[in-house]
Order: structure tokens, then C-alpha cells, then sequence
């Protein structure tokens, strides 16, 4: 029995070697060893080889799916008016106000978001091209070979066994390192030196954490990094996302105020950074929170402001329409893309399926987190643009350069219905066709959805 415990306290000690010395101090200081690389570098030659395998599988075995596209309609993507363009000329040659042919345009777009809409899919785990050997993927494990079955027997003991109990103890070194840290800065005075150890904290407990989800980040351009007095604005796609971020700095948050561990972590948190936390029925008071966030934003000795305007996750293939309240502050704009690798594990949290805890445990027990993150030049609102205008100005930056779709839907369709008043926008934009057929002044065309 004592050679029992004194193996359990050799194998303790060697782990919190490895934890402390190899990782913990390395991360804290901003360093790498350069393990993370070539354990990528590992994965990415068994990824590549298990794809060939898989491919090769495919044609011996026929019964083997073949995943589908992410869009399966060709879609014309132009206007109302432009799509009914032939209709229109037709309908001026015979003299008509209406046509029952204009009703085949109606149909043709009502199939097409039955077959494919362009809303509920990007609120589902993004398909990959071929199955990238974890057991939680759109396509689950299948028999193809007895070496592709070895290699995923092996890799499932690796997450499970070696990495995922490696990440829990480095997420708990950080978040309790965090709570600590921030409530026994929160003691002192104000002054810069509070200032600077508040970040300092924040710092090195962000990369302990990013650490414990084996994330490798790429940051370019980072000469466009948020500024003091700013607001960084960025898509989102999971609540990683400000961990990721804040990787490489500092942030003030924004967000509504939450139970449990959660919302131990935010009320220490603020004891020593001015983040802006918000009650449930502030939230809804949209004048007392714009009111807040441009007092912060006034303040040009602030940590910049971090907002993802889109309001929930979405699943990292393209942007939704941002929320025009952030472009209403005054300050200047800091855009920023996150497009991450979904070879390695899926990063997208699908609230509606998974609550947080199931989330971050599907997280660590995924191959790694990789991701690119692109600091774009700083935008401010130009003379005669409203927010709403704005905002889909930085979205469309953010979209191009990650190489995102960019939708004009509002991410809210996630829980609820669409509003009656984009209905009556499509009706509108009708009703202007026929109104400019028949010589009046038809208002322009509507692109797409107003910010609310």
C-alpha cells in the first residue's frame, strides 16, 4: 500500500511539473516551447493521410455517405427588383398592373428557404469536408479500415486520458487564479499601479486558460490593435471568443450580469477593471445602457470596449447583422475577424443544445483550438451615415476578410420568429415595382433588414 501512494506522489509531482514549469510560467510570460506547434503539425499529417484514407474507402465502399455541400440552391443574389426585371418588362410591353406570373418569383424564394434557408444552417455545427476523427462531428465514426480504427482508438485515449485532464487542472489554475487575482487588486487605491496589475492579472490568466484548450492563435495585423478609449467590435462564434482576445489584451466587457460561477467570476472581475455589467431590467432600459457604454467610451484612459454586435453565436461561416446601438456611441470603431479551424474541433456553441458546462467539456476533449484573428484598420462613422449604415460597413469589412458570408439577417431569428415589419418591408418593395411601372417615383429597393 505505501509503494501505492508513493507512485500516486511520484506521478503527482512529475504532472505538476509539467503543468507549473512547462506550461503555467512559459504562458504567463507570453512564451512558447513549441510543443502546441508540433503537436499541430502532428495532427495536420494524420488528418491529411486519415482524408485519403477516407477518400479511398469511399470508392471500395459505396455505402459510405459522402457529405453534402453547405449550399445546395444556386442562388440568383440579386434584388427584388432585379430578379423580377423580365417580368417587369413584359408587364410594361402589355400594359398591366399585375401579373398572376409574379407570384412564380414568391414560390421560387419560398421553396428555396424550405430546401435551404440561409438563417437556421448557420446556427448548426459547420460541415466538414471530410470526418476529421472525432466522435462528435455531422459525420460520427464509421468502420472503413482496421488502421483508421486504430488511429481513432488512440486518438480518443489521447483526448480523453492525457489532454482533457490536463486542461481541466490549467482551467481551474486560471479561473481561480483569476478570482483571486482581481479581488485582491480590487483592494487597492486607484491609481496606475492598480491599473497596471489588473491587467497584468487579466493577461496571464486569459493565456493559462487559452492554454487549457490547446489553442494556437495567429494574430495578424496587429499594429490596427484596439486602442484606449475605443470599441472593438468582432463576429461571433463562441464564448472562447474573449479569450481569444484578450490573449493578446486587455478588454473592458460588456454583458448582462449571471448566476453561479459565472457570475462569481464577473462580480471579481469588476473589483478591479471597469467592466460594464448590466442587471436584467438595465438590459431592457436601451437609453441607460447607451448612457453607460458612452461614459466609458468618453473616458480615453478606459480599456477599449468589447462588443460582438451580433448579439449570439453564430457558426463561424459567415456574419450576421450587427445590432446598430455599439455604432451609436460616437467612438471609433475597431473591427476585428475570428475565423477558426474546424478541423480541430468545432468551436461554435449551439446554446439551444448544449449548456455552457457541456460546451466547454466538448471543447477540451476536442483536438485543439486554432484560429486566425485579424485586427482591421480603425473605422469611424463617416459624414451623412446613419448607425445603421455604419454597422453593415464594419460587417462587410469583418466578412471579407475572414472570408465569411455576409448576411443582412438579424441573428435573433435563432429563438424567435420573423417581425411582421420585415414582411411589410417585402410588401413595400413590391408594391414600388408596380407603383414605378405605372410612372411614379418608386422609393429605392430595400437590401435587407434595418438594425433594431
Amino acid at each position: 500500500m505505501e509503494d501505492l501512494w508513493c507512485v500516486a506522489a511520484g506521478v503527482f509531482q512529475v504532472w505538476m511539473f509539467v503543468v507549473v514549469f512547462l506550461i503555467m510560467l512559459p504562458a504567463m510570460f507570453g512564451l512558447s516551447l513549441g510543443v502546441t506547434g508540433v503537436y499541430i503539425q502532428i495532427l495536420v499529417r494524420i488528418l491529411e493521410w486519415a482524408t485519403l484514407r477516407i477518400q479511398r474507402g469511399r470508392q471500395e465502399q459505396p455505402s459510405v455517405p459522402v457529405p453534402l455541400p453547405n449550399g445546395i440552391i444556386e442562388r440568383a443574389g440579386g434584388s427584388m427588383q432585379e430578379e423580377m426585371g423580365p417580368l417587369q418588362s413584359s408587364r410594361a410591353l402589355s400594359g398591366r398592373e399585375f401579373a398572376l406570373s409574379d407570384a412564380f418569383y414568391f414560390c421560387k424564394k419560398g421553396l428555396e428557404s424550405i430546401v435551404d434557408d440561409q438563417v437556421t444552417q448557420r446556427f448548426s455545427s459547420e460541415e466538414l469536408a471530410s470526418w476529421n476523427l472525432l466522435t462528435r462531428t455531422n459525420q460520427n465514426f464509421r468502420y472503413i479500415s482496421l488502421r483508421l480504427t486504430v488511429i481513432w482508438g488512440f486518438g480518443v485515449f489521447v483526448r480523453y486520458c492525457v489532454l482533457f485532464p490536463l486542461r481541466i487542472t490549467l482551467a481551474i489554475i486560471g479561473l481561480s487564479w483569476l478570482v483571486i487575482g482581481t479581488v485582491l487588486v480590487g483592494f487597492l487605491p486607484e491609481s496606475s499601479v492598480k491599473n497596471w496589475l489588473s491587467e497584468l492579472v487579466h493577461l496571464t490568466c486569459y493565456r493559462i486558460c487559452a492554454r487549457g484548450l490547446s489553442a494556437t492563435i495567429q494574430y495578424h495585423n496587429r499594429e490596427n490593435k484596439p486602442q484606449k478609449g475605443g470599441i472593438c467590435v468582432a463576429n461571433h462564434t463562441s464564448p472562447i471568443d474573449v479569450v481569444i482576445l484578450a490573449n493578446d489584451g486587455c478588454y473592458a466587457m460588456v454583458g448582462q450580469i449571471h448566476g453561479g460561477l459565472m457570475g462569481v467570476i464577473q462580480r471579481s472581475m469588476v473589483k478591479s477593471c471597469p467592466h460594464v455589467w448590466f442587471e436584467r431590467s438595465e438590459m431592457k432600459d436601451r437609453h441607460a445602457v447607451t448612457s453607460r457604454l458612452r461614459a466609458h467610451v468618453a473616458a480615453k484612459t478606459k480599456l477599449p470596449i468589447l462588443i460582438f454586435p451580433e448579439g449570439t453565436c453564430i457558426n463561424n461561416t459567415s456574419v450576421m447583422m450587427f445590432k446598430k446601438g455599439s455604432f451609436e456611441l460616437g467612438g471609433t470603431i475597431y473591427p476585428v475577424t475570428i475565423k477558426y479551424d474546424p478541423r480541430f474541433g468545432d468551436a461554435f456553441w449551439n446554446s439551444s443544445k448544449y449548456n455552457m458546462v457541456s460546451y466547454l467539456l466538448r471543447m477540451m476533449t476536442s483536438w485543439a483550438i486554432v484560429v486566425n484573428v485579424w485586427y482591421l484598420p480603425p473605422m469611424t462613422r463617416q459624414d451623412g451615415e446613419d448607425a445603421s449604415q455604419f454597422a453593415n460597413r464594419v460587417k462587410s469589412a469583418i466578412a471579407d476578410q475572414g472570408g465569411l458570408l455576409d448576411l443582412a439577417w438579424d441573428g435573433g431569428l435563432k429563438r424567435g420568429k420573423v417581425k411582421d415589419w420585415y414582411k411589410e418591408e417585402q410588401q413595400k418593395m413590391y408594391s414600388s415595382i408596380i407603383v414605378g411601372q405605372n410612372g411614379f417615383n418608386s422609393p429605392a429597393p430595400c437590401s435587407g433588414p434595418e438594425q433594431q
